[in-house]
């Protein structure tokens, strides 16, 4: 699937890897950097949603979208984001979503708006599955930062080339691919947030880490099946998980 994230805010902040930890299915790990788990709120303009060599899919393929992530490891070492939620203005692409990718997709009203040439405003108003969810961010746009100069914090959240989501009792993964992020370091000029409540996790605290991005275009390779892998009988556990094969119909990504 292709398509391309406009207008991007990042706004993470550290929580206790244990208190994460708990949100997540057997077989992925919450990942960490400078000793803590990292949940983000990142609002965002979707656009030209398509099918290679296919059109968009009209104005369903076009709308904001707000998420809430954290970040994992699977246990043979590989990275991806993990979604709590994800809020969108369009009701079918929520529950297509929800179907094909096991992605907790929620229905509801959201903005984007610029307040001069450095002031977004992100509004999101959760109308399903449960009304009463919202979130109001504004950020000031810095200035860019040069590849070199990115912190490792910077790049925890920010370098993930995956998804993970579990859906029917199996643990999924999306391969996820896009040039690199044209960032600028922001500043968070107000947040009144309850995702991060709605998804089973404790208020933030602390100063958040807040980036900006005019976006990229992406390719999301299809879910494909974590197979967990065990040793021989007789011999100690050792359980890993793979990619299924390609005998899978998921299992290929998405050219």
């Amino acid at each position: 699937m292709l398509q391309e994230w406009h207008d991007l805010a990042s706004v993470h902040w550290p929580f206790d890897p244990a208190v994460v930890q708990a949100l997540l299915p057997d077989g992925l790990r919450v990942d960490t950097c400078d000793g803590a788990a990292w949940v983000g709120v990142i609002p965002f303009h979707m656009r030209r949603i398509r099918v290679p060599g296919c059109p968009p899919f009209g104005r369903w393929s076009t709308f904001p979208e707000t998420n809430v992530r954290t970040y994992v490891v699977a246990p043979d070492g590989r990275r991806a984001v993990w979604f709590c939620s994800l809020d969108i203005s369009r009701l079918v692409p929520a529950v297509v979503a929800r179907a094909t990718y096991g992605l907790p997709y929620c229905w509801g009203s959201m903005s984007i708006s610029h307040q001069g040439p450095d002031i977004v405003e992100y509004t999101a108003a959760r109308r399903w599955p449960r009304r009463g969810t919202a979130s109001h961010l504004v950020i000031r746009i810095g200035d860019r930062i040069a590849t070199d100069d990115l912190t490792d914090l910077e790049r925890f959240v920010t370098a993930r080339w995956a998804l993970a989501s579990k859906f029917a009792r199996m643990n999924l993964w999306a391969d996820v691919d896009h040039a690199p992020w044209e960032l600028h370091r922001s500043s968070l000029l107000h947040c009144d947030d309850s995702l991060i409540a709605a998804a089973g996790l404790p208020a933030p605290t602390g100063d958040p880490i807040t980036l900006w991005s005019p976006g990229v275009e992406v390719r999301v390779g299809r879910p494909r099946r974590l197979v967990p892998v065990t040793s021989a009988p007789g011999q100690r556990s050792n359980v890993a998980w793979v990619r299924s094969s390609s005998s899978d119909p998921g299992s290929k990504l998405m050219s």
